[in-house]
């Protein structure tokens, strides 16, 4: 992150009009992006550019009042009074510094609790083009301190395409004195169109050693083996000392692990009201490790399931491996909002089983 901060502040007096922050979930890109707001806004900044925290800039940021800042994200996101509130199968990878408090969000973020209440519809998971349009007065119009105006978009894959296309034109004629600050897990779901019109900045993970002291820190009970489970992101690996999340990854690894004993059906049947994304990244981690193992003999996420690895990767086909893991990839993009759930987890799963079992199998039930 240091780094990071660096690039960004190396370059302030030609900063772009619009950055993007990507990295894997669980970095702390959005604390990251919710700081920089904040010191670009605050009207007496340190020598090294961090905000100061007591002008009234910074105080109208920390109580989410700012003029000048917007926050967009997805309903589902916007549901909670802070990101820290959110439940872990939509929650981002803001830590407990983010210091945004209750961040100004935009109109139609803010009306979404009374507006689900009434609806009874479950909060978007996308970002729709109505939140981006909303923005055209907030652009329009000149900064309460004569300064910039900052709009953040989090995470920025999960903009609709129609929002996309509305924020591209944003970008093409970008209004003066305004940043956008993008910040996305998943870049490559972003139109090329987008990316190129932004100043791209890689958030990359830290050491591990650093990592687990950290984790240490947080009382985590066992750092090495949550950190390797979360790929290394120190934010992510706090998921899994929750006892509820790691049971439920733990049944889930379990059960694909034993292929020749588990039925797509029923797993699909049981795991169709979970996150889905959470699901296509639990199931592409473990093919991961199947492949590394089967390539390299290494295992970067499973540690405590190297038997069950070995075993399995012994007898795997690595094109076709190659090939599901491409799928895999593919279908994060589809995951937030599949028209069946259940179908989505079943077509998934026969496919996996079909890739471990080359030879034609009758189905299980």
């Amino acid at each position: 992150m240091e780094q990071a901060r660096g690039d960004i502040q190396g370059s302030n007096t030609s900063l772009a009009h619009a950055v993007l922050l990507r990295g894997r979930k669980g970095l702390g890109k959005f604390s990251f992006a919710t700081s920089l707001a904040k010191s670009r806004l605050c009207v007496t900044p340190s020598a090294e550019g961090e905000a100061c925290r007591s002008c009234l800039s910074c105080r109208w940021f920390e109580q989410g009042s700012h003029p000048d800042f917007r926050l967009i994200e997805p309903q589902a996101l916007s549901a909670f009074s802070t990101i820290s509130d959110a439940p872990d199968d939509i929650r981002d990878d803001s830590g407990a510094d983010a210091g945004a408090g209750s961040v100004t969000r935009s109109p139609s973020d803010a009306g979404t609790e009374s507006g689900g209440a009434k609806t009874g519809k479950k909060p978007s998971k996308q970002i729709s083009v109505a939140q981006i349009r909303e923005l055209a007065d907030f652009i329009n119009i000149s900064s309460h301190q004569n300064g910039c105006k900052i709009i953040l978009i989090h995470p920025a894959e999960t903009m609709n395409p129609a929002a996309a296309n509305a924020l591209l034109k944003s970008l093409e004629e970008p209004p003066p004195r305004t940043l956008f600050i993008l910040v996305s897990h998943y870049a490559q779901f972003l139109l090329p169109t987008i990316r190129s019109r932004c100043r791209q900045i890689p958030m990359p993970a830290p050491d591990p050693a650093t990592a687990i002291a950290w984790l240490k820190q947080q009382e985590v009970k066992d750092p090495e083996m949550c950190l390797a489970s979360a790929g290394y992101a120190p934010l992510g690996a706090l998921e899994f000392n929750d006892e509820n999340y790691l049971e439920r990854h733990g049944a889930f690894v379990k059960q694909i692990s034993m292929p020749d004993n588990f039925s797509p059906i029923v797993l699909a049947e049981e795991m169709q009201k979970s996150d889905l994304p959470t699901v296509v990244n639990w199931l592409q981690k473990w093919c991961y490790d199947l492949m590394s193992f089967r390539m390299t003999s290494k295992i970067r996420y499973h540690l405590d399931r190297s038997a069950a690895i070995k075993s399995l990767a012994s007898g795997i086909d690595p094109r076709a491996m190659a090939t599901y893991l491409r799928t895999l990839a593919e279908t994060q993009q589809l995951a937030s909002h599949p028209l069946n759930p259940r179908l989505f987890l079943e077509e998934l799963l026969f496919s996996y089983v079909t890739v471990l079992s080359p030879a034609p199998v009758a189905q299980r039930e």
